[in-house]
């Protein structure tokens, strides 16, 4: 149980930094769908479903996710 506890700690650390770092002007600034897949990203971590909530390939979400100055945590 213990790893369980301490990987949700980690996964909630990550979540912070994620929100803290982004540019979240920058975020405000995009269409509906970019600004959702963001969100979606810096909520879950998770690049995949966040490009495709995007419509775009990983590599090109992950180009946005740097745009808006959010880590890769």
């Amino acid at each position: 149980m213990e790893e369980f506890r301490r990987y949700f700690e980690d996964m909630e650390e990550a979540r912070r930094v994620r929100r803290e770092r982004a540019d979240w002007r920058f975020i405000e600034s995009l269409p509906p769908r970019l600004r959702i897949a963001l969100t979606y990203y810096i909520e879950t971590g998770d690049l995949y479903v966040a490009s495709r909530i995007a419509g775009m390939k990983v590599e090109e979400f992950n180009e946005l996710r740097r745009r808006a100055g959010i880590p890769s945590t």
